[in-house]
């Protein structure tokens, strides 16, 4: 048997090759935007991909099955439990259905519908016929069933979720009853998605192990406690969401080969980014980002959580243009791949050299200050700095500093309620960069003196309370 996970870090997404080895037959289950990581994988083994499954029509990335399915050949099996919802699939596709089974040499797969996350979602029941033909080995869950949570219900708006969380209901108590404790359990997302709440931080369980661990499956819950417990406490929605389940319901388009690899010239970058023609985001750390970078650029390292900060809050009007430290073919290479999953698509390059070119060129720079803990305390505490704290609400409600305001990194985009543009204010979040995230979206909308707490909460909190602390740590 073949059973392959392919996991992109930056959104915590899963996708999944089951196949048989025997028979050379591989299925690809909800596959990135780029492909070509498949294409890849089954030319070097010998493969040949005849299935490609997407468990519900996404949210949270844009999927690469109809591109694959092109490339390949591959029959496209997506729900067909889809028709008068609000999203459906408009491309040519063939429909799967509760108890359909797919059969890939000795390998068989079994459809489940389970709606709760989305109307049509689907999980697959996966069995290994050279073992056993009548006990599977593993359930493919999507954005159902996650180790230590389950999907959220919230994402088709106020009206559905009521609605959806009482299908999840139903679809726990019956779709996994008959299925045996010992059954492996891969969701389609880790911890760091916000797909659910809670999640665990291993990619796979067991049945078995969630029943007894998994709040959500505690038989004790009648529909009435199981629905206020799974609408409780959800993250936000990230507003690119609608936008890829719109983009994933039409068809997305073709990215292989990959947009944005094209070598941009500085000046010609520098002039564009001035008059708000593109926007440009500078894939270096915090600290890098701060000492100098294009005006107007968002700060969005590539280290930290590039794909979902990028696919939130850049702007959706203008082309992106890309920057890290030298124009490092591989970095740009990263970041293309993040953001296409994300569906954004419109990238028209990279600047050439990167920001050691830019600055070498005598291009103008912007800063974004940095100020350690110790520092920010005090011009908070005699009334020179204005703090807004930008982690999420439930963060800032767990413990924050006294004189904050809480504005969570995408609300930034708007600007901070009661603050001027021209009053001096210090971004911070858990470490540095989220905060940098903000603190360049800040300037991007003319405020003026904007800083960035160097070390975040973390160094905040190793302060004590005469203003003295570890200097080094922050």
């Amino acid at each position: 048997m073949i059973f392959e996970r392919f996991v992109d870090p930056g959104l915590s997404q899963h996708s999944f090759v089951v196949g048989c080895q025997g028979s050379g037959e591989i299925a690809v289950i909800d596959p990135q935007r780029d492909v070509d990581v498949y294409l890849d994988y089954a030319e070097r083994n010998g493969y040949r991909i005849t299935r490609v499954m997407d468990t519900h029509i996404h949210a949270d990335f844009a999927s690469g099955a109809r591109e694959l399915a092109d490339k390949t050949g591959a029959r496209l099996l997506l729900s067909g439990h889809d028709a008068g919802e609000h999203f459906q699939v408009q491309f040519p596709h063939e429909d799967l259905v509760e108890g359909d089974g797919i059969q890939l040499g000795n390998v068989r797969i079994e459809t489940r519908h389970v709606p709760g996350h989305t109307p049509e979602h689907l999980m697959f029941v996966v069995y290994d016929g050279a073992r056993s033909g009548e006990d599977p080995i593993a359930i493919i869950t999507g954005d159902f069933l996650f180790v230590g949570s389950l999907g959220r219900p919230d994402l088709l708006g106020e009206e559905a979720k009521q609605a959806l969380a009482r299908q999840m209901f139903h679809s726990v108590r019956e779709k996994l009853a008959d299925l045996p404790d010992g059954v492996e359990v891969h969701p389609g997302h880790g911890a760091g998605s916000a797909c659910g709440a809670g999640m665990a931080g291993r990619p796979v369980s067991t049945l078995g192990y969630e029943r007894r661990t998994n709040p959500y499956l505690d038989p004790s819950l009648d529909e009435d406690a199981f629905v206020h417990q799974l609408l409780n406490g959800l993250p936000p929605i990230p507003d690119f969401y609608p936008r890829n389940k719109r983009i994933n319901s039409e068809g997305p388009k073709a990215v292989i080969p990959l947009p944005g690899m094209t070598a941009l010239d500085p000046d010609a970058v520098s002039s564009r980014a001035a008059a708000g023609e593109v926007t440009v985001i500078d894939l270096r750390d915090p600290l890098a980002f701060g000492g100098g970078h294009i005006p107007g650029a968002l700060g969005i390292g590539i280290d930290g959580g590039f794909a979902n900060w990028a696919g939130w809050v850049t702007p959706d009007d203008t082309p992106i243009v890309l920057v890290d430290r030298n124009g490092d073919p591989a970095v740009i290479e990263q970041a293309v791949r993040q953001l296409v999953r994300t569906g954004r698509d419109y990238i028209e390059g990279f600047v050439r050299g990167g920001m050691a070119a830019y600055a070498s060129a005598g291009l103008p720079l912007a800063t974004l200050a940095q100020l350690d803990a110790p520092a920010a305390r005090t011009a908070i505490a005699d009334g020179r700095l204005r703090l807004v704290d930008v982690r999420a609400v439930s963060e800032f409600e767990a413990g924050h500093a006294e004189a904050a305001v809480n504005q969570p990194v995408a609300d930034t985009r708007t600007g901070i309620p009661g603050i001027d543009k021209a009053e001096p204010v210090a971004v911070v979040c858990g470490s540095g960069y989220r905060s940098t995230v903000a603190g360049s979206i800040l300037q991007r909308l003319g405020y003026h003196q904007v800083y960035n707490v160097v070390g975040g909460m973390q160094a905040w909190n190793r302060v004590d309370a005469s203003g003295e602390g570890d200097r080094r740590a922050a």
